[in-house]
């Protein structure tokens, strides 16, 4: 099992642009039409099945919605925080 992390390592630790939100940590991406956003949660996707740490991805017609959270140990740990993590690098690129 994984350890939770604490208050103060979720925000020194938590990227640009994500969010706490209890148990969990948040993004919206935005994109200016459906299908870019359909292509990124796909992207989210595959990086999930490679870290075998599966998200939540709610696409609406303008964003793309990504939560994370570990369910096993009740909350965020070091693997949300690194998903985040890859997730932006890929985003950015």
């Amino acid at each position: 099992m994984a350890a939770l992390l604490s208050d103060e390592e979720i925000e020194d630790r938590l990227p640009d642009e994500w969010e706490r939100e209890d148990d969990e940590i948040v993004r919206v991406y935005e994109f200016d039409d459906y299908l870019r956003g359909v292509n990124f949660a796909q992207m989210v996707g595959e990086i999930a099945e490679a870290q075998f740490h599966h998200p939540e991805i709610i696409i609406r017609y303008a964003g793309v919605e990504i939560r994370l959270t570990s369910h096993e140990e009740g909350g965020i740990t070091e693997s949300d925080i690194e998903m985040a993590e890859l997730i932006e690098s890929e985003r950015d690129d």
